[in-house]
């Protein structure tokens, strides 16, 4: 509950002593267990990730961070440890205006944070869920083909080929639905270009064609928009 406490005080500190506005994004949270090492917000842009802000840790794992930002959009934080070791140290999440709390720990940064207050990460969260489940399939029927029976035996290796499609086809007809089914989510246009840029151009207008005004005119919105013409 301390815990808790100064975190929400930190960030209530950040809010009263800075201008925010109504695009301000407060990130802040605590890192379980670290002791010293430096924080980065960072923002993908054109394929770079662009350093927004640090801060530097000492003592505790608290922290927090403030941002205008223009639109909902993915946002990174990166953990930079006195071990130098670059890999797991990165948190993917879409960010918002308004508060969002990211928990989680030093030695387990990346692995199943806890992140609380963007309804945009909500809804990408519920969709990558589904989403590894097609996943697992694919990667369970590419082992079975590994299997000695299957290397001599056509009829079952197109047997499996045969399952993997349908499980690609499957995965498409989620995806899409998804998007049709969360047209009020910043996060749907993110997902159609990322997941979505293979299917048939028809069954993505119809999701862009189904997003809110103020989804359509955001980042991904926009991006979707562009990408249609281009298959004119």
């Amino acid at each position: 509950m301390k815990r808790i406490l100064t975190v929400a005080l930190l960030a209530l500190a950040i809010a009263s002593c800075e201008k925010n506005t109504e695009n301000t994004m407060i990130v802040s949270g605590n890192i379980k267990g670290l002791k010293k090492g430096t924080l980065f917000l960072q923002q993908s842009n054109d394929s770079t990730l662009v350093v927004l802000d640090s801060l530097k840790i000492e003592g505790n794992g608290i922290f927090a961070f403030s941002q205008e930002v223009e639109d909902p959009d993915v946002f990174y934080l990166y953990l930079e440890k006195e071990d130098k070791n670059e890999v797991n140290d990165r948190i993917m999440f879409f960010g918002e205006p308004g508060e969002i709390v990211i928990n989680t720990s030093w030695n387990t940064f990346d692995k199943n944070p806890e992140i609380l207050g963007s309804a945009s990460h909500e809804k990408l969260s519920e969709f990558n869920k589904m989403l590894s489940n097609f996943n697992l399939k694919d990667l369970a029927l590419m082992q079975e083909a590994t299997q000695p029976e299957y290397q001599e035996n056509l009829e079952a290796l197109d047997s499996l080929q045969r399952l993997a499609d349908q499980n690609l086809l499957n995965r498409y007809r989620y995806v899409l639905n998804f998007g049709l089914n969360n047209g009020d989510s910043y996060a749907t246009p993110y997902i159609m270009m990322t997941e979505a840029r293979e299917a048939n151009p028809k069954y993505l207008d119809s999701v862009y064609n189904g997003l809110s005004p103020e989804v359509a005119s955001s980042k991904y919105g926009k991006a979707l928009s562009a990408f249609l013409k281009e298959q004119d």
